[in-house]
């Protein structure tokens, strides 16, 4: 599966692939972050991959100027019992990505929680609003830079 998967990538979307890599036997492709949609409407959509489940949305935080989010898509292939990792690199100054909402719906919930968490912005995204924190709290709770203790004063507090 993994050799006929990485085949049709390479001749559909040779310039879409950063980088692949495998470790214990789990396929993880970097790909550019304006194709990601085009690439996983084609991994949805191809009637021999069929990777009709997306598992997961998240993000990371890898605190590197550059290219210092990540967005980690797992998705799964019922047809082949396959998982495959895709991952964005998208910078500080700019952290947004295209949604994936319009390919599986399920990704409506954990782009939220993306956003919510790490300030990454799903460009498309049909309810984009935090999902964990209030609206009005200005800060993303798992950002590197984030304090473990929290902001003072950032957050109303119940009295004991």
């Amino acid at each position: 599966m993994k050799d006929r998967l990485l085949d049709k990538l390479n001749s559909n979307f040779k310039d879409s692939i950063e980088s692949v890599s495998e470790f214990r036997k789990e396929l993880t492709i970097i790909i550019k972050r304006d194709d990601i949609v085009k690439v996983c409407q084609f991994l949805r959509d191809d009637e021999e991959l069929r990777f009709d489940s997306l598992r997961d949305v998240c993000g990371a935080d890898r605190f590197t100027p550059e290219e210092r989010f990540e967005v980690i898509y797992n998705l799964y292939s019922l047809k082949n019992n396959f998982r495959l990792r895709l991952k964005v690199h998208i910078g500080a100054e700019n952290p947004r990505v295209p949604t994936v909402t319009g390919i599986w719906p399920t990704a409506n919930f954990e782009e939220r929680e993306a956003y919510d968490m790490f300030g990454i912005i799903f460009d498309g995204h049909p309810d984009l609003r935090r999902i964990y924190m209030p609206e009005e709290f200005e800060y993303h709770p798992l950002r590197k830079d984030f304090p473990l203790m929290g902001i003072p004063g950032s957050l109303p507090l119940p009295r004991k």
